[in-house]
């Protein structure tokens, strides 16, 4: 076998069967920056994500023990593509999809038109938003 055929290897099982393949360490450290993302589609095909519930019961909970020196509003903003919605919780396109609610006044948004995670921060007396993009 030349240098060559060494670095991809076809592994087969007491029935002839293919079970995987070998890429030297070699060959993936040339490749594996474009083949990467074709074998994370592939798994993904393969598993696709389950969808958790948003946690509905943490956001009216949130709500119910709201505390804060300003009144409640349920507006969300992407600043990483602009989407926004002034209510939340009544808005029928639901741009954002909620991802996490606690009584310290985190809620967190996965933003539906980019992907990016949305944190509204409440404090005492302001609300304040932190963006990161999708794949960061």
């Amino acid at each position: 076998m030349s240098d060559r055929n060494s670095h991809v290897l076809p592994l087969y099982d007491k029935h002839g069967n293919l079970h995987s393949i070998t890429i030297s360490s070699e060959l993936w450290s040339r490749v594996g920056r474009k083949v990467a993302p074709i074998l994370e589609n592939g798994l993904d095909a393969m598993y696709p994500p389950v969808e958790v519930a948003e946690p509905l019961e943490d956001w009216e909970s949130f709500k119910e023990f709201w505390d804060f020196k300003y009144p409640f509003n349920a507006e969300v903003q992407c600043n990483c593509c602009g989407a926004k919605t002034e209510d939340w919780e009544h808005d029928e396109g639901k741009p954002f999809r909620l991802t996490n609610a606690n009584l310290g006044g985190l809620l967190v948004f996965r933003c539906k038109g980019c992907g990016a995670t949305v944190r509204k921060k409440h404090f005492k007396d302001h609300i304040c938003y932190e963006h990161t993009p999708s794949g960061s």
